[in-house]
């Protein structure tokens, strides 16, 4: 059974820091893209950032560029999400996300396996 697990989340201030782990287990994702994406209050669910199987290719939506970064450790399954000078617009339910084995490099495109979720809440 796959399963995606994301730890880290919590409340933090404005200009605080945060990292968001996403261990995977059931199949390897050494090979697949991950990817992290958040729902804020009332809104939809939106893409933040991904990785490639190598860890040679990331995406950061432009909201997040130079404040957050992707990261994984194909040893230990898991992907990260380092978040600096966090804002209250960040504050949503932050999912992990992964493809199946998929060689090409398409972050924005569709992933097949996904996280419960944890939540982010950056306070004024």
């Amino acid at each position: 059974q796959v399963q995606l697990v994301e730890s880290g989340g919590g409340l933090v201030q404005a200009g605080g820091s945060l990292r968001l782990s996403c261990a995977a287990s059931g199949r390897t994702f050494s090979r697949s893209t991950m990817g992290w994406f958040r729902q804020p209050p009332g809104k939809e669910r939106e893409f933040v950032a991904a990785i490639s199987w190598s860890g040679g290719f990331t995406d950061h939506v432009d909201s997040v560029k130079g404040r957050f970064t992707i990261s994984r450790d194909n040893a230990k399954n898991t992907v990260y999400l380092q978040m600096n000078s966090l804002k209250p617009e960040d504050t949503a339910v932050y999912y992990c996300a992964a493809t199946g084995v998929r060689w090409d490099w398409s972050p924005r495109g569709e992933y097949d396996y996904w996280g419960q979720g944890t939540q982010v809440t950056v306070s004024s």
